[in-house]
Parts: C-alpha cells; sequence; structure tokens
C-alpha cells in the first residue's frame, strides 16, 4: 500500500483552492509521482489475472456453439481483443501522464458536473458484472463445498432469500464479502493480489488441461469437428456479432483503464503489459478451454457439451464420489485425493473469481460513485456501494432471465459505452492534443466547469441509432427484420465512430474558449 505520510505530503503541494473544491477527494487526486510504481508485469498480471475467468474460458464454446470451429473462434476472441486493445491504450495515456482516474478525466470532454454521465452509466454495468461474477462464484464454492460435504446442499429446506437457497445465499454473501474487504485494503492491496493470482491461476488451469488430455489419451473430437457455415455470407452473420461481444467484453476497461494506469512509472510500461496482458491470454485462455472441453467429451462422454463448457461442472465430476452420467466408477477413486482436488480446484475458481471482480467490476465504480460527491464518498464507500447495487440487482435472476448473452448483455452495453470512448479519445488526442490543465478538473467553475453540450449530443447520437436492435434483441418490441436489427450487430463501431466524429465537428464549430 502507498505511504499515507507521502500521499498527505503530495497533497499539501496542490493549490489551497483545489484542496478545498467539493470536487476533490484524496482519491481521485493525481496520483504523486513518488507513488507511481506499477511495473511492465504489473500492468501484464492485471490482465493476465482478469482474464482468467470463467466467462473467458467460456467464451470459445460460446462461439463453437453459434457454428464456428475451433479456430474461427479463437481467431474471433483474439480479433476483437486486439481491436478493444486501440481504445483502452488510447485512454491509458492520460492516467499515465497525468496520475488521474476515469471520471476526472471525463471531466475534461463532458465537464465538471457532466462527467457524473458517462461515470454513472459505467458504473451501473459494472455493479451488474459485480454481482454476475460475485453469483458465479458463490455457486462454484456451493459446489465444490457440496462434493465435500453432500448435506451441505440441503441447508435451510425450501427455505429461501431474494430468490436464493440458503445454501446458495451463504456461499454468495462470503464471496461479496471477501470482494468488499480486500477493496477496502485499497489499490496496494488490489496490486499484490493481481500479481498473486495471475499465476496461480494459469498453472492450476495448465494442469488441469494436462491431467484430462492424458486421462482421454489424446485432445478429443473437438479439434477436427468442421465449422457449420458453408459460406462467407453464413459465416459472416455470425462473425460480426460475435466479434462485436469480444469487444464488448472488454468495453468496460476500455473507459476506466486509467484508473490502473494513472499509478504506471511510465508509457512504456502500461502500454507494454497491456500488450502483452491482453489478447495473448484471452486467446491462450480460451485455447485452454477448448482443449479442455474436447478431451472432457472423451471422458465424460454421458455429458452434455453445453455442460462441458463450464469448468465447475468438470470439476464438480473430479471431485465427486458419484460415477459421471455413463461411467461405472467415480473419476478419481480414492476419497483423500478427491478432497485434495475439491480445495485446490475452490481456490483457484475463488482466486480466478475475486481477481477479475475486484479490477474489472470494483474499483472503476468506487471512483465513480465517489465523482458524484467527492467530499463524502470515498473510494472504499464507492466500492461498498457498489457490492450493495451488486445485490440489490439480483444477478441470479438477471441470469435466469435474460436472453442471449451475446446480443442482450455484451452488445447492449458496448452500445453504451462505445459512444463514451469514442467522445473521450476525439477529446484527449484530437481537440486537446494530449495537453491538459489537471487543476483546472477540480475547479467547478474552472475551464471544464459544468456540462459540455457538445458532449451530451455525440452521446446520444451515438447511443440512438442501436436502440430499436437492443429493445427487439431484449424482447421488448417485436417485428420483421430490418435496417435497426443489422446495424444493431455493429454496436459499439457504429456508436464509438458516430459519436467521436460529432464531437470533433461539434467542438472545432464552439469557439476556442468553450
Amino acid at each position: 500500500m502507498h505511504d499515507p505520510a507521502e500521499t498527505r505530503a503530495a497533497l499539501a503541494g496542490l493549490p489551497a483552492d483545489v484542496l478545498d473544491s467539493p470536487l476533490f477527494n484524496a482519491d481521485l487526486a493525481p496520483v504523486p509521482q513518488s507513488q507511481r510504481t506499477w511495473s511492465t508485469y504489473n500492468f501484464a498480471a492485471l490482465w493476465i489475472s482478469m482474464a482468467h475467468c470463467i466467462p473467458t474460458y467460456m467464451l470459445a464454446g460460446g462461439l463453437i456453439a453459434v457454428g464456428m470451429n475451433w479456430w474461427q473462434a479463437l481467431l474471433t476472441i483474439g480479433l476483437g481483443n486486439i481491436i478493444v486493445l486501440v481504445p483502452i491504450l488510447l485512454n491509458a495515456h492520460p492516467g499515465t501522464r497525468y496520475g488521474i482516474p476515469f471520471p476526472v478525466l471525463a471531466r475534461a470532454s463532458f465537464g465538471t458536473t457532466g462527467a457524473n454521465v458517462p461515470a454513472v452509466l459505467r458504473a451501473i454495468v459494472a455493479c451488474g458484472w459485480f454481482g454476475i461474477q460475485t453469483y458465479i462464484g458463490g455457486e462454484a464454492v456451493k459446489t465444490f463445498i457440496e462434493a465435500l460435504w453432500p448435506a451441505f446442499g440441503g441447508l435451510g429446506g425450501d427455505f429461501s432469500l431474494m430468490g436464493l437457497s440458503l445454501p446458495s445465499a451463504i456461499t454468495f454473501l462470503v464471496f461479496w464479502a471477501l470482494n468488499i474487504f480486500i477493496i477496502y485494503r485499497g489499490m496496494g492491496a488490489v496490486r499484490v493480489f493481481e500479481n498473486w493470482a495471475a499465476p496461480i491461476v494459469l498453472v492450476m488451469a495448465a494442469a488441469l488441461m494436462i491431467w484430462v488430455v492424458d486421462r482421454a489419451g489424446g485432445v478429443g473430437p473437438m479439434l477436427t469437428q468442421p465449422s457449420k457455415f458453408a459460406t462467407m455470407g453464413e459465416f459472416w452473420k455470425a462473425f460480426v456479432p460475435s466479434l462485436t461481444g469480444m469487444i464488448g467484453f472488454w468495453a468496460t476497461l476500455s473507459l476506466n483503464i486509467p484508473d490502473f494506469t494513472r499509478y504506471g512509472k511510465g508509457q512504456k510500461e502500461q502500454v507494454l503489459g497491456q500488450a502483452l496482458g491482453l489478447p495473448t491470454t484471452m486467446i491462450a485462455f480460451s485455447a485452454m478451454g477448448v482443449v479442455i472441453t474436447s478431451a472432457c467429451q472423451s471422458i465424460l462422454s454421458g455429458v452434455p457439451l453445453d455442460k462441458l463448457w463450464d469448468p465447475v461442472v468438470i470439476l464438480s465430476y473430479l471431485t465427486s464420489s458419484v460415477p459421471p452420467p455413463g461411467a461405472a466408477e467415480p473419476l478419481i477413486q480414492s476419497g483423500f485425493v478427491r478432497g485434495i482436488v475439491a480445495l485446490v480446484s475452490l481456490f483457484g475458481v475463488g482466486i480466478a473469481t475475486v481477481s477479475v471482480n475486484i479490477a474489472a467490476n470494483v474499483v472503476s465504480p468506487a471512483n465513480d460513485f465517489a465523482n458524484l460527491a467527492p467530499r463524502h464518498i470515498s473510494f472504499q464507500t464507492g466500492g461498498l456501494i457498489t457490492g450493495v447495487l451488486g445485490i440489490v440487482m439480483m444477478p441470479w435472476k438477471l441470469l435466469a432471465t435474460a436472453g442471449a448473452y451475446i446480443f442482450t448483455w455484451l452488445i447492449g452495453y458496448s452500445a453504451l459505452l462505445g459512444p463514451i470512448a469514442g467522445i473521450m479519445v476525439a477529446d484527449y488526442w484530437i481537440i486537446r492534443r494530449t495537453e491538459l490543465d489537471v487543476m483546472e478538473l477540480y475547479r467547478p467553475e474552472g475551464k471544464y466547469k459544468g456540462v459540455n453540450p457538445v458532449a451530451m449530443v455525440a452521446l446520444v447520437v451515438g447511443v440512438l441509432p442501436n436502440l430499436p436492435g437492443f429493445l427487439k434483441a431484449a424482447g421488448v418490441t417485436s417485428g420483421p427484420p430490418n435496417f435497426f436489427d443489422d446495424l444493431y450487430v455493429y454496436a459499439w463501431f457504429t456508436g464509438f465512430i458516430l459519436a467521436f466524429i460529432i464531437y470533433v465537428v461539434g467542438m472545432r464549430l464552439r469557439s476556442p474558449a468553450a
């Protein structure tokens, strides 16, 4: 963790009106140069630990399910992550140069008051992801506890809490508390946790892959399975929405990456670390998911393929004393070995889920909520608000009632966040030529004061064309296929480009003083 005395000394050097500003608190303040200690490894480890999560593991499975073969799925995942890396690096630059977090950077383009709009929109998406990841992690814990203690699943009988059974509620709340505990320790604890999580999860996933391939006597049938698309036209119809979904997967971080890069030693460290960490890990971890699932088709021939894409399901069969479907005996004969595997699996899944949840879904909204009232909401309080909203949104019901994962969640919020990314990139790189007056970002009556109407218009124009397609994908409206349905699959691209162009043109038309 950073030295509090050093932080106070650095803050004491800021102008008195900034220190007294209602837009300022210590968590949103520029990080002093002496405390910008994140190295290339820290940034690579951040992405490795965030990418090593259950949703990443299952991405290729979703693409294969819609008809792609294994290399088409991995190509789509890799290309999507290379594309989204561009806005991530562009928005990362001001974080490292000026030491400011995302909501403060957004004040330059949206205004000191208007910045609350993108901050809250980003925070709401993060709260949804926080709840979903916490629920997934809690259910994984529940699965492994049941493998060691079968009676746990029956605790409470028919009792339910907000739609959750008692065992699910217990594991959800335990997982929730662990996330909040780490965030209350501050960004120093986040860095340490991510550094340790990255290699641990990678080693455990590799160990599982080696075991199942050895047990199956090969990599299984999936790597020879052909694509279901006979023509390029058929493939394109699945490829475009899938690619947009892959971009949407990390569209959140393309906005709030300054929350992390503000701690970087320099631009070289953050650029190299992120370039090494994000696309390579997403491709490698998805590929491991393909190999493990393919080999498990031979080992667990009685289990439906859609179940085998979930690593928790595979590990639950490994740790169960009950033979899996189609088998005469448990996969692991020794009860002692099963117990060890269950504990190690619980630890690995827990580390993977907590690491991505804290980095991707708590750090940003904690800063975003703090931006609403800096004098009253600290980073820790913002994290607590995120956690509470993550419960209130009842993610288990969201998962139970949501439609197609790609169309309603990933593409849906990419249509919202794409325009914000376009505005921020246009403002910093085209309009301001990377030059910001940092102290003015904290002054309510400074050069960035109020609401920038150009940014608001650009945001609305960027979102509106994708709204009809989203409403239909979510089941709110219906009707025959139309132009807006075709446009919706390009949601992130459409929103980013439209908002970028409208913002640049609008700002050029305004007076230089604006």
